[in-house]
């Protein structure tokens, strides 16, 4: 028999790939991608974090899918897939929501955005692309719509911080004052017509996310017009580990981390996002049928109150060192200065103020339930 060949699986990359090695960033395998970790052009991930929380800072998040609906029953498709109430958009809102397995745990977090009369795009998360598209296309063949996976359509680009508005309103027509949040609009962005403009974001601040076309020339050429604009506003471009660690710092799910197909709805505390007087969607009857039902696991923040930083994975154990859950996300806190995390435990373990321990190392070391999110941007005097 001939010999097979092993073969390693292509490794991805975004039209702005060439842009961020010449920049010098470092760069990582993500979820099947190539993508930039940190910058340190901008002073690495503490540096790009505290930009985002007072000033601005731009990502690349091209490597998020988009799925289009649309057509006579695209409101209808949208409603039997999501948790949320799509019948509350008007043409121009976002809201988010989620895709559930019929046993109420997640297939896929989204931002479902409101483009047109029947016109419904869905932004779903980088690792679970194809899986979400096919997801989206099985469960929606009885409705009267077209369902598109345009993910490789777009360069994504985010603009976010106080000073994001500042920034982009110099690069577009668009009024970006009378745009709320998770609201979109359309307008010229560096000479290009008819970009779509979201303010919308995954670091807990204000901000925007621009869609341009994918080609590199194109990509490049935004990106950089974007820095350039930014210079006066103190703009960093910005990597992964801030976007994780500015996302952490708001509670901001992450998929296969606070929410997985093995956690539902009420565990996860995503209730008020999960709206169970819709009469039909996918999920509910086990969402109904659980909600009757004691909890055996929740949500929480972590602070440590002892030296180390819980990371993905370790256990919470009791005061008696026995096991009663996991932490989902932890890191040093670069805005806050503190060491947090996110972990599921039982309910016993929720009240504020409760202690438990995280294993660090072999060693339980004291940590303490503290109120989340963790970081609230401020409200505009």
């Amino acid at each position: 028999m001939p010999a097979v060949e092993a073969t390693t699986p292509t490794i991805r990359k975004t039209a702005l790939n060439a842009v961020h090695r010449q920049m010098g960033a470092k760069m990582v395998e993500f979820n099947g991608w190539d993508m930039p970790v940190e910058y340190p052009c901008a002073g690495g991930i503490i540096a790009e974090h505290n930009a985002v929380r007072n000033g601005v800072g731009i990502f690349d998040v091209s490597h998020m899918g988009d799925i289009r609906l649309q057509g006579p029953q695209a409101l209808a498709a949208v409603q039997h897939i999501s948790m949320n109430d799509a019948s509350r958009l008007a043409v121009g809102q976002a809201q988010y929501s989620a895709l559930l397995y019929p046993q109420g745990t997640f297939v896929d977090d989204v931002i479902v955005h409101r483009l047109g009369e029947d016109d419904y795009l869905l932004v779903i998360n980088a690792g679970t692309r194809e899986k979400d598209f096919n997801w989206v296309r099985d469960n929606t063949r009885q409705f009267n719509c077209k369902v598109e996976n345009l993910s490789d359509d777009f360069t994504q680009i985010a603009i976010q911080g106080p000073k994001g508005v500042n920034l982009l309103q110099k690069l577009t027509d668009a009024d970006l004052g009378v745009v709320k949040f998770y609201w979109v609009t359309r307008g010229t962005v560096c000479g290009l017509r008819n970009i779509l403009i979201a303010r919308t974001g995954y670091t807990a601040e204000d901000g925007f996310e621009i869609y341009v076309p994918t080609d590199e020339a194109t990509s490049a050429m935004v990106w950089n017009k974007v820095l350039e604009a930014g210079k006066e506003f103190g703009v960093v471009p910005c990597g992964l580990g801030a976007r994780n660690t500015l996302r952490l710092e708001g509670k901001l799910p992450l998929y296969g981390h606070e929410i997985s197909d093995t956690i539902n709805v009420w565990e996860a505390g995503l209730d008020r996002f999960c709206k169970m007087e819709k009469p039909e969607f996918v999920g509910r009857d086990a969402l109904l049928k659980a909600k009757s039902q004691a909890l055996k696991r929740t949500l929480v923040g972590l602070e440590m109150v002892e030296r180390g930083i819980a990371r993905d994975g370790y256990k919470v154990l009791d005061d008696g060192g026995q096991e009663i859950g996991y932490v989902t996300s932890g890191s040093f806190a670069p805005f806050l200065k503190k060491n947090i995390a996110l972990a599921y435990v039982p309910p016993q373990f929720s009240n504020l103020g409760s202690n438990v321990k995280v294993e660090i190392r072999g060693q339980g070391v004291k940590a303490q339930v503290v109120p989340t999110p963790f970081y609230k941007r401020p409200k505009k005097q």
